[in-house]
């Protein structure tokens, strides 16, 4: 799995404040390209194709710039996730919490995160526990976090409710983007495969001896016309993860 803050953490906060100064052409010919132009070329490779699509070589090509041409504006592959990640987080909608319950408010941005997988399915290829602390990224814990103010939870609270939430929406996005990649790499949806499948289940599954998992998975099965389901995942865990905060913000002052 790749991971954000994997390159040299000064150069990469240069870059992702793009500080004056510091984002400039190196040796070789004259900028064709911008900081900017790199990184919307590496975010459509990467929702297109993938992050194991994503290189430098790739991004060049786009733009039709050498390779190394490309080393002027972004270092190297660590650099440049830093940069796309903190992007699709800055370009993210963001909408006003302010006069809603605090229900509203979590479903809100629980919504918000889900859409942002949906769009960058790549996103969830990353391991993010040391995020990049880009415009982007700062901009998107602020607002989260507006969800969970003025409830009387500390400051430690607010940032384990918010990991919470977003570990939640994550784990769902996940099973929407495998159920996708499923079907595109068998070139079947789900109930295509169940259906080649059922003739030789019905030889060598036997309801008596996984009485459950039999009743469960059947009526899982008619409910869904597949194992899973995304959207009903969403909808009944993100009820549940309320329903878990309720207990530690009832007991808040606020």
């Amino acid at each position: 799995m790749e991971r954000s803050s994997a390159g040299d953490p000064v150069r990469t906060l240069e870059l992702l404040w793009r500080v004056p100064g510091e984002v400039r052409a190196g040796r070789g010919p004259r900028a064709r390209t911008s900081v900017d132009a790199v990184v919307a070329a590496a975010i459509e490779i990467a929702d297109t194709d993938g992050l194991a699509a994503l290189t430098i070589r790739a991004v060049a090509a786009k733009l039709g710039i050498a390779p190394m041409a490309t080393y002027t504006y972004v270092p190297g592959k660590a650099e440049l996730l830093d940069l796309i990640l903190d992007s699709v987080y800055l370009q993210m909608p963001r909408a006003d919490l302010s006069e809603l319950h605090w229900r509203e408010r979590v479903s809100t941005i629980a919504a918000e995160n889900r859409a942002m997988l949906d769009k960058h399915p790549w996103v969830v290829q990353l391991a993010i526990t040391r995020p990049p602390l880009g415009p982007g990224t700062s901009a998107k814990y602020d607002h989260e976090l507006r969800a969970f103010d003025g409830l009387g939870l500390s400051e430690l609270e607010m940032d384990s409710a918010l990991t919470y939430v977003l570990g939640f929406v994550t784990a769902v996005a996940r099973i929407a983007i495998d159920t996708r990649n499923a079907q595109t790499d068998s070139g079947m949806n789900d109930s295509a495969w169940w259906e080649r499948a059922e003739p030789l289940l019905a030889k060598i599954f036997s309801p008596q001896e996984y009485p459950l998992a039999a009743r469960v998975g059947a009526a899982a099965g008619r409910a869904y016309d597949s194992a899973y389901s995304a959207d009903h995942a969403y909808e009944f865990g993100l009820a549940r993860v309320l329903d878990g905060l309720a207990p530690v913000i009832d007991r808040t002052p606020g």
